[in-house]
């Protein structure tokens, strides 16, 4: 299966027979490369992926700061440590979960609610996770 697929297949999916779907997505290697991505996903800066890496090397670094994806800051608020960061920005926000080589990324807005785009990601990273990935 490729990237693309699981991108658009398990990250793009219809959320609970509501029809809503995170606004956008994407698996990005955690050198910052680009594994598969929606065509919504922002344009972003290699050192906002190296910020994001670090917090799971560092967890808390990026909380005085908040958390840049494609120039757009997130309030960082309660994830797990070392495992998923989660960010708001008004009424939507992003969760990123790291596995050993990628780093599965959601960006939802209302009316996908936060724990939506959280299980959506983690369930997938931790797919991941258990392939060796």
């Amino acid at each position: 299966m490729s990237w693309q697929t699981y991108v658009d297949d398990h990250l793009l999916c219809e959320i609970e027979e509501t029809g809503n779907h995170l606004t956008a997505a994407a698996i990005l290697g955690v050198d910052g490369s680009v594994w598969a991505q929606s065509a919504s996903f922002p344009q972003f800066k290699p050192e906002e992926i190296a910020a994001i890496v670090k917090d799971f090397d560092e967890p808390g670094s990026l909380a005085p700061t908040g958390l840049f994806l494609g120039g757009i800051k997130y309030m960082v608020i309660q994830g797990e440590p070392g495992a998923v960061i989660r960010g708001k920005k008004g009424a939507g926000g992003i969760c990123v979960k790291k596995t050993a080589q990628a780093l599965v990324i959601g960006i939802y807005d209302e009316p996908v609610t936060p724990g939506q785009c959280n299980i959506i990601v983690e369930k997938l990273g931790d797919y991941l996770i258990e392939q060796g990935l």
